[in-house]
């Protein structure tokens, strides 16, 4: 499993490093991970994948959201560019 320093997945998960060991926080409750059950390691392996298509998917949005952006004053300037019937 890969893993994360000091990372906040949504507020109620924690990973942090200290000195002697990562130690992830749920729910107020910090677990040493390497005492963790390989399925609850899993699990945070799971919510790391998550948390990173999920960043893809909102650098995803905000590039969408500057091109439209772009073509909505394009096309604008091109409506400026047409006689209007009034």
């Amino acid at each position: 499993m890969k893993h994360c320093s000091n990372k906040i997945f949504k507020g109620r998960f924690i990973m942090a490093k200290d000195d002697t060991a990562e130690k992830v926080t749920i729910d107020d409750v910090e677990y040493k991970i390497d005492e963790l059950s390989d399925n609850a390691k899993a699990q945070l392996g799971n919510i790391q994948f998550v948390d990173a298509q999920l960043q893809q998917l909102n650098n995803e949005l905000a590039v969408s959201d500057t091109a439209r952006i772009g073509y909505t004053n394009a096309l604008k300037g091109e409506l400026s560019k047409v006689e209007r019937d009034d």
